[in-house]
């Protein structure tokens, strides 16, 4: 399960994040993950309140936005939001598209305490 191995590099940029801010403690951590990042999102929330201990992280709210696919087509120009991962323009049919947003995970914000 990959989601473990993503937590811990969460905690660790959370670890980073609050020493460079001289934080004692994150209180919210907030994610964007895209729909196709190959993240499963339960798996993530139960992999972070179960790594979480012992870290700065230990009391923090973990919050997802989940981000759906976004693609702008080279064709035709139009950026749509994709429903499933078929990877056409819906305006022109078109196979020449460019991911724009979906296939990534973020850290968006923490929310920190002194």
């Amino acid at each position: 399960m990959h989601e473990y191995s993503i937590v811990q590099a969460l905690l660790e940029q959370c670890e980073h994040h609050a020493a460079a801010n001289g934080a004692s403690a994150v209180t919210k951590v907030v994610v964007k993950i895209g729909q196709y990042s190959g993240v499963e999102p339960h798996l993530l929330e139960v992999a972070f309140d179960t790594f979480k201990e012992h870290t700065v992280c230990s009391g923090a709210h973990f919050v997802m936005n989940l981000q759906p696919l976004v693609v702008e087509c080279r064709s035709c120009g139009v950026r749509s939001t994709l429903e499933r991962p078929h990877y056409l323009c819906p305006l022109c049919g078109s196979g020449d598209v460019r991911v724009d947003e979906g296939e990534e995970m973020y850290l968006m914000t923490l929310e920190m305490d002194g």
